[in-house]
């Protein structure tokens, strides 16, 4: 069986559906590892006299993704892809690059990125930095071995994103079914963040008992003012 490869696919819209083609690139030889690096962003502005910090949530940050792997020229490490191996390094590197960082006239930026591994990984992003390594060299002084460092960061289309908002926001109306197990606390908190709506969410369903709820249900939670 084909060992699964790391794969870069290269798309020019926001929304991934325009493939490149040809200058989507796999990577000839895995790396041993690859890191996500995932950040939580908190507020620990002090207030004034205040030697204390309320550690307010803010938001969360897109995620990072960062690929270190070989290009080689030399054909002797095992399990390098075979339409790579006879392939000069230079050459490698130019199909890389095109892939990931040459500038795109029809959209005016490099071209936005798919990062796949078999099922572990599918991560649509953008290139944020690129370190190019060379190790090894011919004796005419063209490059036989290159360390590639490559760092994507988690791309959302504006669109997506915001239809996503959307359907998270404790600013508009949310309509759930009651499935089995659910409490009307923990739904409340998940809409509005707190569960001191929890009565107010009753009182605009009709129920008698917030602490029972049916499964079957249809519920609805309605914009509330958080300063009232």
């Amino acid at each position: 069986m084909e060992l699964t490869k790391f794969e870069i696919k290269s798309f020019s819209d926001n929304e991934f559906k325009k493939d490149g083609g040809k200058k989507d690139f796999k990577i000839p030889i895995n790396p041993e590892t690859f890191t996500r690096n995932l950040k939580v962003e908190r507020d620990t502005t002090k207030g004034h006299g205040n030697n204390q910090t309320n550690s307010k949530f803010v938001g969360t940050a897109p995620e990072e993704l960062k690929i270190e792997f070989i290009l080689d020229g030399t054909a002797t490490m095992e399990g390098y892809l075979d339409a790579m191996k006879t392939m000069p390094v230079k050459d490698q590197l130019k199909k890389f690059i095109e892939c990931v960082y040459d500038y795109d006239g029809k959209i005016h930026s490099p071209r936005y990125l798919k990062v796949l591994y078999g099922s572990e990984l599918k991560f649509n992003c953008v290139l944020t930095s690129l370190d190019i390594n060379h190790t090894l060299f011919n004796p005419d002084g063209s490059p036989l071995r290159a360390k590639i460092t490559a760092n994507f960061l988690q791309y959302i289309a504006p669109e997506a994103r915001a239809k996503k908002e959307r359907n998270s926001s404790p600013d508009v109306t949310h309509q759930r079914t009651v499935r089995a197990g659910d409490r009307l606390d923990l739904l409340t908190f998940e809409i509005y963040d707190s569960p001191q709506f929890l009565l107010q969410v009753g009182l605009n369903n009709g129920l008698t008992n917030v602490r029972r709820i049916q499964p079957g249900l249809e519920l609805y939670f309605y914009p509330f003012d958080k300063t009232e």
